[in-house]
This record gives C-alpha cells, structure tokens and sequence, in this order.
C-alpha cells in the first residue's frame, strides 16, 4: 500500500478483485457442470443406441419366426406391431412416472453433484 492510498480506496479495490474472482468461480463451475451433464447425456445415449438397434434385429427375427410358426411371416410382423402397440399405449399412461420424473432426477442429482477435490 503506498502512502497517498486510503485504506478505502484499498479496501473497495480488494472488494472488487473478490468480486471479479468470484464471478469467474461460478462460470467455471457452471461450465464444468454443463459439460459434464452433457458427457452424461451424449454417453447414453450411445448406449441407447446400441441397444436400440440390437433390439430392432431381434425383433425382426423373432417376427420371422413367429411368422414361420404361424404359416405367413407378415402375420409375424403384426404380432409384433401389436406388442409394441401396446408397450406405446402403456408409455403414454406412465409417461411421467417412468420417464419424466427419472431423468429430471437424474439431470438435477448431476447438476448438485459437488465434486471431490
């Protein structure tokens, strides 16, 4: 501190050096939580995709064979229209108790998180 400086003057200057170091802190930690909500997000849903698409093939093959054992493979075809109709129907009834709620958790669990130092 040099003479002609009044420990006011010194104080606010301090006060805004806090200030300003503490606004970066909370961009930082907002771009940290951003960016790890979002890695959450992008790694599961490659998951999902992976399991989507080896269920597809599954479920052509087992429409075949249903279709085989039945006499004709598109009647196959529509028993399993019918069971995804169906699974369609119960997603839409329980949408927010099976979707909805579980994933807004879990994006708010991530987003509350405090990591470990």
């Amino acid at each position: 501190m040099t003479e002609n400086e009044s420990p006011i003057a010194t104080m606010l200057e301090k006060a805004e050096e806090f200030s300003l170091t503490s606004i970066e802190l909370l961009r930082l930690k907002a771009i940290d939580k951003s960016a790890d909500v979002t890695s959450s997000l992008v790694s599961r849903l490659a998951v999902v995709l992976a399991i989507s698409l080896s269920l597809l093939i599954i479920n052509m093959g087992v429409a075949l064979w249903i279709g085989k054992q039945l006499g004709d493979a598109f009647y196959g075809f529509f028993a399993i229209g019918g069971f995804y109709a169906l699974v369609a129907l119960l997603l839409h009834q329980f949408r927010h108790q099976w979707i909805k709620y579980p994933i807004s958790n879990s994006i708010i669990k991530q987003m509350l998180k405090q990591k470990k130092v």
